[in-house]
């Protein structure tokens, strides 16, 4: 298993073999972005796209972003989507560990699901806080 980088001038090549990954991604942040908003981000923004694959096969797709705080620098992972993650996760944290090492970020984060808790616990995860949402008019 292997993972990349794809550089922005490659994405429209290989965005039909990771969409289906990231709207599933999109699905869980619930109304607040969409499958093309992704796209879009990954084309006008600071972002990037990283993709697992075995031989021609691609597995899983990330997207990150370097945010840089008041006090430190971050690679945030914005949308992680894919099949047979524990296949495929370690070899992609280890090339965004190398990445964020190389930017000078001192943290790697992200949020989601509670789930990712259990996939990131040998990797050193700490629940910093949990979000959450609340509607805007109160029930009666």
């Amino acid at each position: 298993m292997q993972a990349t980088l794809i550089p922005v001038e490659h994405i429209d090549a290989i965005w039909s073999k990771v969409e289906d990954y990231l709207k599933g991604a999109a699905d869980y942040t619930f109304g607040r972005y969409t499958v093309d908003d992704i796209y879009n981000g990954l084309l006008n923004k600071p972002q990037h796209l990283w993709i697992a694959f075995e031989n021609e096969k691609i597995y899983g797709a990330v997207v990150t972003e370097v945010v840089n705080y008041p006090q430190l620098k971050a690679l945030v992972m914005h949308f992680t989507g894919g099949i047979d993650l524990p296949k495929w996760k370690d070899p992609m944290l280890k090339l965004l560990q190398q990445y964020a090492r190389d930017h000078q970020c001192s943290i790697i984060e992200s949020y989601g699901r509670r789930g990712w808790g259990n996939v990131f616990k040998n990797d050193g995860y700490k629940e910093r806080f949990t979000f959450y949402e609340l509607p805007v008019e109160t029930a009666v």
